[in-house]
């Protein structure tokens, strides 16, 4: 985030440091400045008009999530069918969870 914001020449004057998503949530709708966050976990407070989104040249910086798990744990029955079904409907879980944020202006 730091080189995006030198290589955009952005100057940020003060910074705070909070330790949950919730509590820079809650800063930011207390109106003490503004925040990158996961768009994810921001959804019910962008449909509810708390929060908006300031477009940016070259956002949204775009992540890869991975299922992990310890490498010498023997998956469960179940967990090995959740992950299979994660596997086999990936696209149909995007789809249906993840693309609310398209709609949202």
């Amino acid at each position: 985030m730091e080189q995006y914001l030198v290589k955009n020449k952005i100057v940020v004057q003060k910074k705070m440091e909070l330790t949950s998503n919730e509590a820079i949530k809650q800063a930011i709708i207390a109106g003490l400045g503004i925040s990158i966050m996961p768009i994810i976990g921001i959804q019910n407070e962008l449909q509810n008009g708390d929060l908006q989104i300031i477009e940016m040249k070259d956002f949204p910086l775009e992540t890869n999530w991975n299922l992990i798990w310890l490498k010498s744990k023997n998956l469960s029955l179940v967990a090995k069918a959740f992950k299979k079904h994660l596997e086999e409907h990936k696209d149909q879980i995007i789809e249906q969870h993840f693309t609310w944020f398209k709609n949202i202006e």
